[in-house]
């Protein structure tokens, strides 16, 4: 979107000059059709007016049949056109707008998914969500009819007003006058609008995102009997929403209620100074309907151009929270990243490697270890320790605040990480599934995978023992983030998806902790056959489950404890030996 929309660098906003300069400009024969057929449409709209007079003036007075059949068939022309040219114009340009739109949406999605993971753990879901889906709908009123309208009811404003002032420019000016004073009310209401529609997009997918939650953690809530807990927090939220809204209603009623008030005004003023020339024969009756007519011309755009204003008002505001997220630094962007990996060997060193983070709280302290390709190591500890920090920092997700990560030699702050993690393998703790069939979220990492991969993967996970007892077998479909399924066969099911990858590096987040004991027997096989030369990271509670890793590091307050394998471990007699002992009792 950045290079879809220039911003005002002093203001920090999107200025109507520069979504002017980068939406508008590039569209700029289309806007130009649009605005040769409002052109059209609105000069045909002059028929009805200057035909009125002529009727009144001429053509009853004369008793002309002719001219009547003739007056009657050019306005019907007019009317025809004026349809036309309105459906075109909607045709052409609203459709675009809406095709603008969806090319939006898909660019700040492509910006968000470049994100580093920490914007994640700071951003609602369902707010961004908000943000991607709702923040951009303001465009259609910069390419859809609304831009277009604006310098169409301009024309006919200035044409009408000519027109006026030829007809009688002492009631011209009466009327000018109060037009002159609503539009400058306007022009005050929008400055006092648009930080109104700015925070209502904020809240909005604040509001969002709670809700998404709400509604993904139904179980936990009902569990707890929170509905009236969650209840109320919607209701703060909406209720904030609505006084914003109701800020916006305020500003805009007070623009409408002034229009009616001024131009009920002129209009009484217009019908004592008409009044009065026709009595005194100086304006005719036809004269006195065709100012009235284009008074009302003349108007009708301007009250319609200050409710297009309060919609570029919005499609701005909009706008300045989407160039927020679409001037964000991408992972690729915060270092430079010139190293593109063709393939790995799988050799994973830390060096001195700490991390925090917030500011001043350091999570990892010193961390130093090197993995050889094809070695299994384990990660053991506490809750809190930091392992999945550690593997966080070797999947890439993080980057240490000090220290370096090796990959292969190359260190990982220069690795261009779609280059990196193409071959990579992750099962986390907290298992994702897509809302879809089991054959989908295995297919996921390698969409083209033929059926004889998939199969492999199936059975070498063990996914086929229980989709054998589904009616529609990996076909099944599982819900929102697998709802339907057991949290043991949701794990085998990231499993597969890791052994389809067929990575370099795998890493195992608690890969076994929601698995009952035969289906972790089950599943220990299906891991034997996954991590066989491959670098592998194992996180894991059940230390009966890491008894043949290469080595075993014990992470304690962020630093490691102890280092070594299985038997050396038990022989020093220290930590990881009492860990191991007090489980072996359990």
């Amino acid at each position: 979107m950045s290079a879809m929309i220039d911003k005002d660098k002093s203001k920090g906003k999107v200025t109507l000059a520069s979504a002017f300069r980068s939406i508008v400009w590039p569209r700029r024969n289309l806007l130009f059709v649009g605005l040769i057929l409002i052109v059209i449409g609105r000069l045909a709209g002059f028929v009805l007016p200057l035909k009125s007079k002529e009727l009144l003036d001429v053509i009853v007075p004369n008793k002309d049949m002719q001219g009547l059949y003739t007056l009657l068939w050019m306005v019907g022309l007019a009317l025809l056109v004026q349809a036309v040219t309105s459906f075109l114009l909607t045709r052409l340009l609203s459709v675009q707008a809406q095709y603008l739109i969806s090319e939006l949406r898909a660019e700040v999605q492509k910006k968000v998914l470049s994100l580093p993971i920490s914007f994640f753990d700071n951003n609602k879901s369902g707010a961004l969500v908000s943000r991607i889906m709702s923040d951009v709908e303001g465009v259609r009123n910069l390419i859809g009819t609304g831009l277009v309208q604006l310098v169409g009811g301009t024309i006919t404003a200035v044409i009408s007003l000519l027109l006026l002032i030829n007809i009688n420019p002492w009631m011209t000016l009466f009327v000018f006058l109060p037009v002159a004073i609503f539009g400058y009310v306007a022009l005050k209401a929008f400055k006092y609008i648009r930080p109104i529609f700015r925070v209502r997009g904020k809240i909005n997918a604040e509001v969002t995102g709670r809700l998404t939650e709400t509604l993904a953690g139904v179980r936990v809530i009902k569990g707890f009997n929170a509905e009236a807990q969650e209840h109320l927090i919607f209701e703060e939220g909406v209720e904030r929403l609505f006084q914003n809204v109701k800020k916006s209603l305020t500003a805009t009623a007070l623009m409408t209620s002034s229009s009616t008030f001024l131009l009920g005004l002129a209009s009484v003023g217009i019908m004592g100074i008409g009044g009065y020339y026709m009595i005194q024969s100086s304006m005719t009756t036809g004269d006195f309907l065709l100012f009235t007519l284009l008074l009302g011309f003349m108007i009708a755009p301007i009250v319609q151009m200050s409710n297009i204003g309060s919609q570029l008002t919005e499609a701005l505001a909009g706008l300045d929270r989407t160039e927020e997220l679409m001037n964000m630094t991408t992972e690729d962007e915060m270092m430079d990243r010139p190293v593109v990996l063709d393939g790995i060997q799988g050799k994973i060193r830390l060096d001195e490697v700490s991390f925090s983070y917030e500011k001043g709280k350091q999570v990892l302290h010193d961390i130093s270890f090197e993995v050889m390709p094809g070695e299994v190591i384990a990660l053991v500890g506490g809750s809190g320790s930091g392992k999945s920090t550690i593997a966080g920092l070797c999947s890439s997700f993080l980057t240490p605040t000090k220290g370096t990560v090796f990959i292969d030699g190359h260190d990982m702050t220069t690795v261009q990480l779609s280059s990196y993690r193409k071959n990579l393998g992750v099962v986390l703790q907290d298992e994702f599934l897509f809302e879809g069939t089991i054959r989908q979220n295995i297919l996921f990492p390698r969409p083209d995978a033929s059926e004889s991969e998939l199969m492999a993967a199936v059975e070498a996970a063990y996914v086929n023992e229980f989709t054998d007892r589904f009616d529609d077998g990996l076909d099944t479909l599982i819900g929102e983030r697998g709802v339907k399924l057991s949290g043991g066969q949701r794990q085998r099911i990231s499993i597969a998806r890791a052994i389809l990858a067929d990575p370099r590096i795998i890493i195992l987040d608690e890969a076994t902790s929601n698995l009952d004991t035969e289906s972790e027997g089950l599943i220990q096989r299906s891991l034997q056959e996954l991590i066989k030369d491959r670098t592998t990271i194992i996180i894991a509670h059940r230390l009966s489950t890491i008894k043949k890793a290469d080595q075993i590091l014990v992470i304690e307050n962020g630093r490691i404890a102890e280092t070594g394998n299985h038997d050396t471990l038990i022989a020093a007699g220290g930590r990881y030996h009492d860990l191991f002992t007090y489980q072996a009792k359990i």
